[in-house]
C-alpha cells in the first residue's frame, strides 16, 4: 500500500510540474504572440488540470486547509466541490477542444466552415456555458459530502482521512446517476464523432499531398501536427475517463470504498491530467523553440557575468 501511494505522489508531483510549465507557456503565448483558437482551451484545461491535482487530496491545497482554523465540514465540502467541478470541466474543454480543431481543419465547400470567421465568439459562449453547468450541476453534491465521524452509526462511506459521502435515497441517488451518464455519454460521443469527422479529413489531406509539390506539404504539417495530437488526447481521455467512471460508479453502488480501491482510483485520475502535457509539449514545436530560446539566453547571460573572472 506504501508503494502504491509513493507512486501515486510522484504521478500528482510530476503531473502538477509538467502543467505548470505548460500553462506559462501559454500565457507566454497569448500575451507576446497571436494565439490559435486551441490555445485558448489549452491553457484552460491545463489550469484545470492543476486544480485537478491540488484538490485530489495529496498536494498542497489539502494541507493549507489542514492549518486552517476552519471546521472540517467546510474543508471537505470545498475540495470536493473544487475538485468535481474540475473533473466535470475536463471533459467538457477536451470536448470542446475537438470541435474547435474539426472546425478549424473543416474545408470551404463543409458546413462547418461558416463557424470559422466567429469562432472565438462561439468559445466565448461555450466557456460561458460549461462553467456556469458545471459550477451549477456540482453544488447539488456538496450537501452529501462531509467530515467523517463514525462509519458505524452514520453510514458514512469515508473517501480520505477526514472526509466521507452521507448516504442518499434512490431518487436523488438516480436523478445524480442519470444527468452524469447523459452528460459524459453526450461529450463522449461529440469526441469520438469529431474524432472520425478529423481522421476523414487528415486521410482525405493525405491523399491530395501526393498530387501537390513539397511546400504545400510543408505548410500543411503543423496543422495536421496539431490535429494529430487532440485526437491522442481525445483517444486516451475516453479510455482513461471510462475506467475511473466504472471503478467510483461501482464503489457508490456498493457504498464501498477500499483504501486500494480508492488509491487506484486516484491513480486513473491523475493519468489524463499527466499525460495531457507530455503530448502536447512533445508536439509543439513553439514550445521546443522556446525552451531552446530560453537555454541560449541564460548561456548568455551566465558567459557574460562570469567572462570578467576567466
Amino acid at each position: 500500500m506504501s508503494l502504491f501511494k509513493n507512486v501515486l505522489y510522484f504521478q500528482a508531483g510530476f503531473g502538477f510540474l509538467a502543467n505548470t510549465i505548460l500553462l506559462f507557456f501559454y500565457t507566454f503565448i497569448m500575451l507576446g504572440h497571436r494565439p490559435k483558437p486551441t490555445d485558448l482551451i489549452s491553457c484552460q484545461l491545463t489550469f484545470i488540470h492543476i486544480m485537478m491535482f491540488l484538490t485530489g487530496g495529496d498536494i498542497c491545497l489539502t494541507d493549507i486547509f489542514e492549518t486552517l482554523n476552519l471546521e472540517n465540514d467546510f474543508k471537505c465540502k470545498t475540495i470536493f466541490y473544487i475538485s468535481r467541478v474540475m473533473r466535470g470541466l475536463s471533459i467538457c474543454t477536451t470536448c470542446l477542444l475537438g470541435v474547435v480543431q474539426a472546425v478549424t481543419i473543416s474545408p470551404s465547400t463543409s458546413l462547418l466552415a461558416k463557424f470559422k470567421h466567429r469562432l472565438k465568439v462561439y468559445m466565448t459562449y461555450a466557456f460561458f456555458c460549461i462553467w456556469s453547468f458545471n459550477l451549477f450541476y456540482s453544488s447539488n453534491q456538496i450537501f452529501y459530502v462531509g467530515g467523517f465521524t463514525n462509519v458505524s452509526e452514520t453510514n458514512q462511506m469515508k473517501v480520505t482521512k477526514s472526509c466521507s459521502l452521507f448516504p442518499k435515497n434512490y431518487i436523488i441517488k438516480g436523478l445524480i446517476l442519470t444527468v452524469s451518464v447523459s452528460r459524459d455519454v453526450f461529450l463522449v460521443g461529440v469526441m469520438l464523432t469529431t474524432s472520425m469527422y478529423m481522421v476523414i479529413i487528415l486521410f482525405r489531406h493525405q491523399r491530395q499531398c501526393k498530387h501537390l509539390h513539397s511546400t504545400s506539404h510543408l505548410r500543411a504539417s503543423p496543422e495536421k501536427r496539431a490535429t494529430q495530437t487532440i485526437l491522442l488526447l481525445v483517444v486516451c481521455f475516453v479510455a482513461i475517463y471510462w475506467v475511473d467512471f466504472i471503478i467510483s460508479s461501482s464503489s457508490v453502488l456498493l457504498w464501498m470504498y477500499d483504501p486500494v480501491v480508492l488509491t487506484v482510483q486516484k491513480f486513473v485520475m491523475y493519468a489524463y491530467p499527466t499525460i495531457t502535457p507530455l503530448i502536447q509539449i512533445s508536439s509543439d514545436n513553439r514550445i521546443i523553440i522556446m525552451l531552446e530560446n530560453m537555454h541560449s539566453k541564460c548561456h548568455k547571460i551566465l558567459l557574460n557575468m562570469f567572462l570578467p573572472f576567466l
